[in-house]
């Protein structure tokens, strides 16, 4: 009963206090996740008062609220939209590999790491934080931009690549053979496939299984089917934010409709959830010593990812603030890069200072991206872009000799 009574102190008073941190963020017209992670620095392990008896909640609840974030994306676009997009976004899917996974793996050989921890430190400078994205679009209003597509594309390809990321580097990390990677790629891709046919082919059947008029029922049934294919998706060493989007993107009509309504709520609380567990798993006490090496490795990925969001979105026709909004909301890395820096911790086998350097990586990008994701909405960035497009029209056309 005791433990019991401390659970719902803590909880609560960290819930409460996330409410007045979030307040204070849009009061001063920032996203509320910086002040959230900071939150969870400060109460979690190494910081001022740890939090011992809620941390169990708050990894579960972390766990839901990535996968209510990616279901209601999915929500927003229908199955055709869907396929449309990632067909279009395919080139830019190979851009983002190369521009975001090459550096990491080269940082990694630059610090004298073998070539195991190259792979893994590739795979979390690669991947964007679809969490903190969908957040950072709902809080600032975009999910109806013209750019918004662009951004889902290029997060969705990096979902299903690391379904098939994931179980390789795991047996690489377990010094499996190349039959047991095989087999696990396998599994991933066949998992895949049939979740992805399933929501495309069946999702009006899925939807008439739903009644938009019993608001209790539809929010029970959206919400427990969702979490069954995620958990399911996670079971089958593919990403559980993959079977939430195709959930999300299988729901349709009035369903859609009133799910996201419902929803809503929901998703907001257990992205809090989300971003407070990310601070309290880490120990403030491990960041100074990788603090420079994560900053330069931020500031070259940032650069890298900003530069595929504004190549993507160039390339279907997006003007040129939609192109800047596109590149610097791509810029946070989250839940997949710590996932795969604990699969390397977990193993025993690969460079004791990489968990430390990916947690201060991560860390600097989640703060900062947020914050750069506003620059194109301020007047001064708007100015800049205006002045750039009037020098772009007077450039004098060049007469061949």
């Amino acid at each position: 009963m005791h433990e019991t009574n401390t659970l719902l102190i803590e909880v609560g008073a960290l819930l409460f206090l996330l409410g007045l941190l979030g307040r204070l963020s849009r009061r001063i017209g920032l996203s509320p996740i910086p002040l959230y992670l900071l939150a969870g620095l400060a109460f979690g392990h190494g910081g001022l008062l740890p939090l011992n008896a809620s941390e169990e909640f708050f990894a579960v609840g972390a766990e839901i609220g990535v996968i209510l974030l990616l279901v209601m994306l999915g929500l927003e676009y229908s199955a055709n939209e869907l396929v449309g997009n990632l067909r279009s976004a395919a080139p830019a899917g190979l851009i983002d590999a190369l521009l975001n996974a090459l550096p990491g793996a080269a940082f990694a050989l630059l610090l004298g790491w073998d070539w195991v921890a190259a792979l893994v430190l590739a795979g979390i400078t690669w991947v964007s934080s679809s969490g903190v994205i969908a957040k950072v679009l709902g809080d600032l209003g975009r999910l109806g931009n013209r750019e918004t597509p662009v951004i889902l594309s290029v997060l969705v390809i990096e979902d299903l690549a690391m379904a098939l990321y994931l179980p390789l580097v795991t047996a690489v990390l377990l010094g499996a053979g190349l039959m047991g990677g095989g087999i696990a790629l396998t599994i991933a891709v066949a998992t895949v496939l049939v979740v992805l046919v399933v929501a495309i082919r069946y999702g009006g059947l899925i939807s008439t299984l739903m009644s938009a008029k019993d608001a209790e029922a539809l929010l029970l049934g959206v919400l427990g089917l969702t979490l069954l294919v995620a958990g399911f998706a996670a079971e089958l060493q593919v990403s559980a934010a993959v079977g939430a989007f195709l959930v999300g993107i299988a729901l349709s009509g009035p369903v859609a409709h009133h799910a996201t309504q419902l929803l809503t709520p929901l998703r907001d609380l257990f992205a809090a959830v989300f971003f407070v567990f990310f601070g309290l798993t880490t120990d403030p006490r491990e960041i100074p010593p990788v603090l420079l090496p994560a900053l330069a490795l931020a500031i070259v990925t940032m650069a890298t990812k900003t530069l595929t969001g504004y190549l993507a979105a160039r390339r279907v026709g997006i003007a040129e603030p939609g192109r800047w909004r596109a590149g610097l909301a791509l810029v946070p890395r989250g839940e997949f890069s710590i996932v795969i820096a604990g699969l390397a911790v977990s193993a025993g086998s690969v460079e004791p200072r990489l968990a430390a350097l990916a947690t201060a990586y991560v860390l600097i990008t989640v703060v900062t991206g947020p914050l750069l994701a506003r620059l194109p909405d301020f007047p001064w960035f708007k100015r800049w872009l205006r002045r750039r497009a009037s020098v772009q029209r007077r450039e004098p056309v060049r007469v061949a000799d």
